[in-house]
């Protein structure tokens, strides 16, 4: 017995080292992977490069940011939004990519939502105003329980300049909210033809408003 232990004694020691040496390895590999991980991310903040063209207009339009529209975000990287999928009154599907070439405001609304209600009307507007084969509202009503509610809505205050888009499921609120463009209700982001963010309000805005008008004349384009 005592003669066992001294014989059994270097066999601990080369499992502890071996276990030593692994662990080493492992975390060079995970330092490696850390790095290039780190790396693989600063490559990939330039963005979208189609949507750069949107970013220098952003920045074109920086000094059109302010009073009633003072509370949009201009894009300070390139964005291409998901291509959110809705239908339109008849049901049948749509998608943002259904709108290119032509500057969009999409914008999420519901019937619950008292902020989107009071908006609604300064979003009719600025459709009665500005809409064209350049520009379109896309306002996007995401009431999940009863389908009726919110066109009696548009009825009730006749709002008819503009077109009845829907998402029953709301993952076009979640698919915006996956890049960071949706916290809250209502939201609205000015897109480009290329499907590329302008900018985005978290919130209701005065759409109709002469500030606002000179923010979206500013993001038709030429």
């Amino acid at each position: 017995m005592t003669e066992s232990q001294p014989n059994s004694a270097p066999p601990r020691r080369a499992g502890r080292l071996t276990i030593l040496l692994a662990t080493i390895a492992v975390l060079v590999v995970a330092g490696a992977a850390g790095i290039y991980g780190i790396g693989g991310l600063q490559r990939n903040a330039g963005g979208d490069p189609v949507c750069r063209p949107a970013v220098a207009l952003a920045q074109q339009l920086k000094p059109l940011v302010r009073g009633e529209v003072a509370a949009v975000t201009m894009a300070s990287s390139p964005l291409r939004l998901p291509d959110l999928a809705f239908t339109d009154s008849a049901g049948d599907p749509k998608r943002l990519s259904d709108f290119r070439g032509r500057t969009v405001l999409v914008n999420l609304w519901a019937t619950w939502c008292v902020p989107c209600r009071k908006e609604m009307p300064a979003l009719d507007n600025l459709q009665a105003q500005l809409g064209s084969d350049r520009f379109e509202v896309v306002a996007i009503n995401i009431d999940t329980r009863d389908p009726a509610k919110p066109k009696k809505f548009l009825d009730e205050e006749k709002l008819t300049r503009l077109s009845y888009f829907a998402d029953a499921t709301a993952k076009v609120f979640q698919d915006l909210k996956s890049v960071g463009r949706a916290l809250g209700m209502p939201t609205s982001v000015l897109v480009d033809g290329n499907g590329c963010e302008i900018g985005t309000i978290a919130g209701p805005a005065e759409w109709d408003s002469a500030d606002a008008l000179a923010l979206v004349k500013g993001a038709l384009p030429k």
